[in-house]
């Protein structure tokens, strides 16, 4: 199957979160080539965003983060332009008062015709009426 991998998945496979597990059997299903992950080409400054903010926040030592971006783009999803896709991730963005950055994902899912895979659950409970391809991680089987 075909997802868009949100930045907040791949997180969880490096740090020990809600749902890791599952992010994990992803990432290993991805691996084995069982599923196609994508996502937009601002998905690796998203992750280190992600990681620098676990190290401000004493999640994982100081400098612990750089290892751990070696370690999530040693399988990277498959990445999209992202400019491409601005446009419709702004009109998504400004109604639904969410990130463009998250939007991104969004219309990059709705241009592929697959599902987005999230540990937003604002992103989910937001838009999930109006993009019903959105898919919490918690949800998957």
């Amino acid at each position: 199957m075909k997802y868009v991998l949100d930045s907040n998945i791949a997180l969880k496979w490096v740090l020990a979160e809600v749902d890791s597990d599952t992010a994990r059997r992803l990432r290993a299903e991805f691996h084995n080539p069982i599923h196609e992950l994508i996502a937009p080409d601002v998905f690796p400054v998203e992750v280190a965003h992600g990681l620098a903010k676990a190290e401000r926040r004493g999640v994982i030592p100081q400098g612990d983060a750089d290892r751990l971006l070696t370690n999530v783009l040693s399988t990277p999803p498959h990445v999209y332009p992202y400019l491409r896709l601005l446009k419709r991730a702004l009109d998504i963005a400004s109604p639904a008062r969410i990130g463009v950055y998250d939007c991104l994902y969004v219309a990059l899912a709705e241009r592929e015709g697959c599902e987005l895979v999230t540990a937003d659950d604002r992103l989910v409970r937001t838009l999930h009426p109006t993009f019903p391809f959105i898919t919490s991680l918690a949800a998957l089987p």
